[in-house]
């Protein structure tokens, strides 16, 4: 059977029926830089407490899937060198081997709902990557996202993808795409993509109403958008100019496949003179806090 321990006390508030909010820990081993990185690990705990949730950042350590993390275990999800990056594909095969590693948006999901939990936040969501027409490069996100029903919080996808093929494969697979508050859907750094939702929320109430609505009509996840204020987005015509010279660049130095993704991401860190970690941890700090709003709207329906 496959290894999975429920930190103490997310099991007692999925035990008791109170609301719980899943967190990724990829963007904190792989997404952040050192010791930083177990701050913002504390502080999205923090505002998920806050907000009225319990926390569940999830890892896989020593071959075992941890539903919550105590502080000691966040800290070495943090600091371990070398720690593999974990794909839904790739949580047996280190449950199997004993293994270590963080797990993406992907199996952090899937794990998520194994263990009962609602509602997920995190940064942004995989895609399809541009060239995939040739490639067929596509995250392996959407594909669960299509058969995993929960809420996902995110700052849309990151921008050097595909965006609008990723909201055309979206509606093939039937995963709901609505704009929080706007219509617009967000580009990660940036507050508006350039593409539109068909559909918007106003507030935690209406995204818990309609994931409620969807009990037993629809297998798959709810993906709420939500975006950075205009005041605290990356600037658009930086974002819009190195993006697009890095894309050129990873061409012309022959970086294909999941290294176009760091390659790009450091390159506009660079040119913003680090600006992008700011506004990374910002908008998943802003998605910890809806997440736990929804969490406790629907826990309170559910209830």
């Amino acid at each position: 059977m496959f290894p999975i321990h429920r930190h103490p006390p997310v099991a007692q508030a999925l035990d008791e029926g109170r609301p719980v909010v899943a967190l990724e820990s990829t963007l904190l081993a792989h997404g952040l830089p050192r010791p930083g990185n177990v701050e913002t690990g504390r502080e999205l705990e923090d505002v998920v407490r806050r907000h009225g949730a319990t926390p569940a950042t999830i890892a896989v350590l020593d071959g075992v899937a941890h539903i919550g993390l105590s502080g000691e275990e966040l800290r070495r999800i943090c600091s371990e060198p070398d720690l593999t990056k974990l794909g839904l594909r790739d949580v047996p095969v280190a449950a199997g081997l004993g293994r270590s590693g963080a797990t993406t948006v992907a199996s952090t999901v899937a794990l998520a709902q194994s263990a009962g939990i609602s509602v997920f936040a995190t940064g942004g969501l995989g895609g399809v990557h541009r060239g995939a027409r040739d490639s067929f490069d596509e995250s392996a996100d959407l594909d669960v996202l299509a058969r995993t029903r929960i809420v996902v919080v995110c700052a849309g996808v990151k921008s050097i993808l595909d965006i609008p093929a990723t909201l055309e494969r979206l509606e093939t697979l039937s995963v709901a795409v609505i704009g929080y508050q706007t219509f617009a859907f967000p580009g990660f750094y940036v507050t508006e993509s350039g593409c539109t939702v068909d559909w918007r929320c106003e507030t935690p109430e209406e995204v818990a109403r309609i994931f409620a609505a969807a009990d037993g009509f629809s297998a798959a996840a709810l993906v709420v958008a939500n975006p950075l204020p205009v005041h605290r987005q990356l600037d658009p015509a930086l974002h819009d100019t190195v993006l697009g010279y890095a894309l050129g660049s990873a061409v012309g130095a022959g970086v294909t496949g999941r290294d176009v993704t760091p390659y790009v991401l450091e390159r506009l860190h660079v040119a913003s003179n680090g600006l992008t970690q700011e506004v990374n941890v910002d908008l998943v700090l802003r998605n910890a806090a809806l997440a736990a709003d929804i969490a406790v709207a629907y826990s309170s329906m559910s209830g």
